[in-house]
């Protein structure tokens, strides 16, 4: 997955953390990967991925977390993959990911209060692949993914109050053109565009 800015809180010293967090990112996001892989012993992966403002917060302590991500208009996040792969006695991934916003908590403490808005109103999260994988050992495996705002939590908190605000107004597209042959293995295909998604988990005692 893509990575995020990392924040941990640990220090059993103090009474628990308060985390605040403002992104806002104007600018656009490009990332272009092309190539071509041929005879590989091992296995072989291209990958891409561009995102507008992420973050992952883990605490082992009471935590109170605000949370504000924007991607304005004038900005535009795009991922490409341009691969060909062949002759490869492993398996083969190519992937290509573009995100606006992205948030994860994950907490071990009595309790995880978290106040989170997401907006991206960019002219979009674009992904797109172009491959021609042939003659592959093991797995062939191509996916694209284009998301506007994602948010997950989990937490072993006895209490877990969560208000989560995703506000999506871009363009969310995913597009794989993909030829794919002689595979000794499994084969997938996957494309997926999604504006808004969220995951809370909360572990009861």
């Amino acid at each position: 997955m893509l990575s995020a800015t990392f924040v941990y809180a640990g220090d059993t010293s103090q009474t628990g953390s308060t985390i605040i967090n403002g992104q806002i990112n104007l600018q656009s996001q490009f990332s272009n990967l092309t190539g071509t892989i041929d005879g590989v012993a091992g296995d072989a992966a291209a990958q891409s991925a561009a995102a507008g403002n992420m973050i992952d917060i883990i605490t082992m302590n009471n935590t109170h977390v605000l949370n504000s991500q924007i991607v304005g208009p004038g900005s535009a996040i795009d991922s490409n993959v341009n691969a060909n792969i062949s002759n490869v006695w492993g398996s083969t991934g190519v992937s290509s990911q573009a995100l606006c916003n992205g948030a994860s908590v994950s907490t071990d403490p009595m309790l995880t209060s978290v106040n989170s808005t997401q907006k991206c109103d960019s002219s979009d999260p674009s992904a797109s692949i172009k491959a021609n994988i042939s003659n592959i050992g093991g797995n062939a495996v191509v996916q694209g993914m284009a998301l506007g705002n994602s948010f997950e939590a989990d937490t072993n908190a006895a209490n877990m109050p969560i208000v989560s605000h995703q506000f999506n107004n871009s363009l969310t597209t995913s597009t794989v053109h993909a030829n794919v042959s002689n595979i000794g293995g499994s084969t997938s295909l996957t494309s997926s565009a999604i504006g808004n998604t969220g995951q809370i988990i909360h572990y009861g005692h």
